[in-house]
């Protein structure tokens, strides 16, 4: 009996000694990590400054399966932010963003927060990626810590596992795709709602990424149900400065104040030819390149519309860009013989007025 009391004794002098040793160490970390990704810069930065896609290379959801993500309304740009439940929930937060180069976020982890920057820039072999974090982690998180070299080893080797799995992650997701011209096509017509856009045409993808969701959003807001898929239509798709507007299809007429950046337009239907992408919208100039060397090759005489683009399957339905689909208009006047039989005309992407 008296052995077991020593032995009691003895466990609990050396869990207070090990409470007291965990406390007396740093809870405080700064780390920086990098990578090299062989994709170009202006893919990876979109891709990391979309909330939506860290659920699949964040390190921290490993080993828990329970983890669920929430997103909010905005998950791109500043002001976008996402949160976790699991066993330790968390929230993040960007503070501010600047197109292709930087990334500065704000997060709370559990009873622990940390400052974050991610940058982005060309090296050769592709993009360097590099991320750097200061903040504290919670007691448990320091517990672990004292057993694994500290909170900057610990904390580092969580970033540079994050950073792994988006370079395998995105490498994989960006270079699976597929383009496939379909041939000519009616495109419906009908009322649109659209927000103007002009930006350097190396811009453009980072707008998109940027302000496609403000146009879905508008019809959350206001209570309307979109009439088929968001589109974009271009003004000068080859000009080095783009002007092009985001659009989104309505059921019937609406009103708008003059003082909000979206308005309302008609689009009257139009013959096209139909180029479909399969995956990110990063290889948009070779599918446009594609459909127009289809186009020239088939002599085929331009028609008087705007070229479009069609997001069929976006972010909103799958968060792999290597699934999304994208249709690729060019408006067409006439049709010469020699051209192959009609593809099968499928359902009007904006139906007409029911």
């Amino acid at each position: 009996m008296r052995i077991l009391k020593y032995i009691f004794l003895l466990i609990l002098l050396a869990t207070i000694a090990i409470t007291v040793y965990v406390a007396t160490q740093k809870s405080e970390f700064e780390i920086t990590r990098s990578v090299v990704i062989n994709v170009p810069r202006t893919v990876v930065y979109n891709y990391v400054n979309d909330y939506k896609n860290w659920e699949d290379w964040g390190s921290w959801k490993e080993g828990d399966a329970d983890m669920k993500f929430i997103y909010a309304e905005n998950t791109v740009g500043q002001g976008a932010s996402y949160s976790w439940d699991g066993s330790s929930d968390g929230k993040m937060t960007t503070l501010f963003a600047r197109q292709n180069d930087s990334i500065v976020q704000k997060a709370v982890v559990s009873d622990h927060n940390y400052d974050s920057f991610i940058t982005f820039k060309d090296t050769v072999g592709g993009t360097k990626v590099t991320w750097k974090a200061k903040g504290s982690v919670d007691f448990m998180t320091k517990v672990n810590a004292t057993f694994s070299g500290g909170a900057d080893r610990l904390m580092g080797d969580l970033f540079e596992q994050s950073l792994y799995n988006l370079n395998k992650t995105i490498t994989k997701e960006i270079n699976t795709f597929d383009i496939k011209v379909n041939g000519i096509v009616q495109q419906g017509g009908g009322f649109y709602v659209k927000k103007k856009i002009v930006c350097l045409k190396s811009e453009m993808l980072g707008q998109l990424h940027l302000q496609l969701p403000k146009v879905i959003n508008f019809f959350k807001k206001t209570n309307l149900k979109m009439n088929g898929k968001p589109f974009v239509i271009f003004d000068n798709p080859d000009a080095d400065t783009v002007h092009f507007a985001v659009c989104a299809p309505l059921k019937e007429e609406i009103f708008v104040s003059r003082e909000s950046d979206i308005s309302v337009e008609f689009l009257e239907p139009f013959s096209a030819l139909k180029t479909t992408l399969t995956g990110d919208y990063s290889h948009r100039n070779a599918a446009r390149s594609k459909a127009m060397k289809y186009f020239n090759e088939n002599k085929m005489e331009r028609g008087s519309s705007h070229e479009m683009e069609i997001y069929e399957i976006t972010a909103t339905e799958n968060r792999h860009p290597s699934k999304w689909q994208t249709a690729y208009m060019i408006p067409v006047k006439t049709v010469p013989a020699a051209t192959p039989p009609t593809a099968t005309a499928t359902p009007p992407t904006i139906p007409i007025n029911e």
